[in-house]
């Protein structure tokens, strides 16, 4: 991936700090700055949600530091810090389920690893943190597509510690002169995806179940729509925030997708195309805490970010489902994991 890059400037006198490095979405970030030259990225992780394999490649990297660490010890997001310029927040307890399961984790680490990050970026004089904001925070609102501005009420604890993050980082700015920036991601989706654990995303789930040539479960009866975003484009937007000059860009929060509105059946169903299969997806109750549609207007990215989502959904599944296919030491089991105490 990354054929052209997204910035403009040189990397080679920036360090970055990529919390959740480990992970699918921060690993791809992590590939990114290290294909572009980055002076340093390390990594902050602790292993509870992302897998070694994914950061192994980077191991020999001189650039690359791993930094093992739970965000919610203020001393460890201090010393993760030190010596940054930039950090990319995307250390998280994902899943409106296990949210619903078990609100008070996904408290501890969403809201109160996200403000031990600020105070620790505050501490370090961080030049710019961006950091992962989610669609959540539109909760009950029906209004397509999604604007800034215009959110709803929240659906689950999952979605009021991301709306949380947002006012602590609104706060964090206008209190500390910081300069932070809010990506509320719509549906990423792409390699080194989990497809495995009880809080599965749906793509990397029927992506495996159709190499293994089972049936898929669908919650619901399908029609729910979502703007699936691949994970380049989240890359390229992680990097634009982290870089943009412009001073109306920072402080703000912005729609990340495409703009594109797809339902499961039809996300499933290229999918089916991509495989070669014939394979049936089943059917089960509605999951608790999802809304029914979403569309991002991506509007506001585009004019102050410069954001340009390249990849559409077709070619993005396409991708995704090649690499699975081709890595299959990728799918995760039980026994990879590094189990890590709550």
């Amino acid at each position: 991936m990354y054929e052209l890059p997204f910035h403009d400037k040189p990397l080679e006198n920036l360090s970055f700090l990529v919390t959740g490095g480990a992970g699918f979405i921060g690993s791809n970030l992590v590939e990114y700055l290290l294909k572009y030259k980055v002076g340093k990225v390390r990594v902050l992780d602790n292993f509870s949600n992302g897998f070694r394999k994914n950061i192994e490649q980077f191991q020999d990297n001189p650039a690359f530091e791993l930094m093992e660490g739970d965000i919610r010890d203020p001393e460890t997001c201090v010393a993760a810090c030190e010596g940054m310029d930039v950090v990319l927040h995307q250390a998280a307890l994902g899943s409106v389920p296990r949210s619903i399961n078990d609100p008070i984790t996904t408290n501890n680490v969403n809201i109160g690893g996200f403000v031990n990050m600020l105070v620790a970026a505050k501490e370090n004089n961080i030049k710019r943190f961006v950091y992962a904001a989610s669609s959540s925070t539109y909760g009950d609102s029906k209004e397509l597509p999604k604007v800034e501005d215009r959110i709803g009420k929240p659906l689950s604890p999952y979605a009021v510690t991301k709306y949380a993050n947002e006012l602590y980082a609104d706060v964090f700015g206008k209190t500390y002169g910081m300069e932070i920036i809010g990506l509320r991601y719509f549906n990423i989706f792409g390699p080194r995806q989990d497809p495995n654990g009880a809080y599965a995303a749906v793509i990397p789930l029927f992506i495996d179940a159709l190499i293994q040539d089972s049936a898929p479960k669908i919650n619901g009866d399908g029609g729910q729509t979502r703007d699936f975003t691949f994970v380049e484009n989240c890359v390229q937007a992680n990097i634009k925030a982290a870089l943009v000059a412009n001073s109306e860009a920072v402080n703000q929060v912005y729609n990340i997708a495409v703009g594109d509105r797809t339902s499961l059946l039809e996300m499933f169903n290229i999918l089916k195309e991509t495989a070669g299969s014939d394979v049936e997806p089943v059917h089960g109750p509605d999951r608790a805490g999802d809304i029914r549609d979403s569309l991002a207007d991506t509007s506001k990215a585009q004019r102050l970010l410069d954001y340009n989502p390249q990849v559409r959904i077709t070619e993005g599944l396409q991708r995704t489902f090649d690499w699975f296919k081709n890595n299959q030491e990728f799918i995760y089991r039980d026994t990879d994991k590094t189990v890590v105490a709550k």
